[in-house]
C-alpha cells in the first residue's frame, strides 16, 4: 500500500496540533511525542508530521528555513464541496492561520490557501467530478 508523508517543521507543538485538528485532521498517538506528532489526513494514506524544528533538522544537514518568508513546498488537499472549502478555511482562520490571497474560482475548480501558524501553506481545493473525470473542457461542455 502506497502511503504518503509530508514533514513540515513548526515551532510550537501544541500549537501546531491544535490547529491542524481545527481544520478538521486528527492526531494518531501512537506516532506522537514531545518531538513530532502525526496529523492523520486520510486515514491508512496520507499524513503530516509536524516535527519541532530542532528534531527536524536531525534529518537534514542542509539548513531549515522559515516557512513564512521563503515557502519550499506547497501541499494541496481536495475536499468533497467548494462548502467544504470554505468551512476548513474558515476553521484555521480561527485557530490562528493567515489566509496568503484572495480564492482562486476556474468554475470546474475552486482553491483557497491557509498558512499554519508556522507559515507552511496548504490549499484546500475541490474539482467538479466531470472535470476530475474528464478534464475542464468536458465540464466547459457540461455547461453548455
Amino acid at each position: 500500500m502506497t502511503q504518503m508523508f509530508v514533514n513540515l517543521p513548526v515551532t510550537d507543538l501544541e500549537r501546531a496540533k491544535a490547529f491542524y485538528t481545527a481544520i478538521g485532521f486528527t492526531i494518531n498517538p501512537l506516532f506522537t511525542d514531545h518531538n513530532a506528532a502525526c496529523v492523520v489526513v486520510e486515514e491508512d494514506h496520507s499524513y503530516f508530521m509536524i516535527l519541532v524544528r530542532e528534531y527536524f533538522q536531525t534529518f537534514t544537514e542542509l539548513p531549515i528555513g522559515d516557512p513564512a518568508v521563503n515557502p519550499a513546498s506547497s501541499t494541496a488537499i481536495f475536499l468533497d464541496s467548494r462548502e467544504a472549502v470554505d468551512v476548513a478555511i474558515a476553521a484555521g482562520l480561527a485557530a490562528g492561520g493567515a489566509e496568503p490571497g484572495p480564492a482562486t474560482d476556474y468554475g470546474f475548480m475552486y482553491q483557497r490557501g491557509i498558512s499554519d501558524p508556522d507559515g507552511n501553506v496548504i490549499d484546500f481545493g475541490y474539482m467538479d467530478p466531470t472535470a476530475a473525470a474528464q478534464g475542464p473542457e468536458a465540464y466547459a461542455n457540461q455547461q453548455a
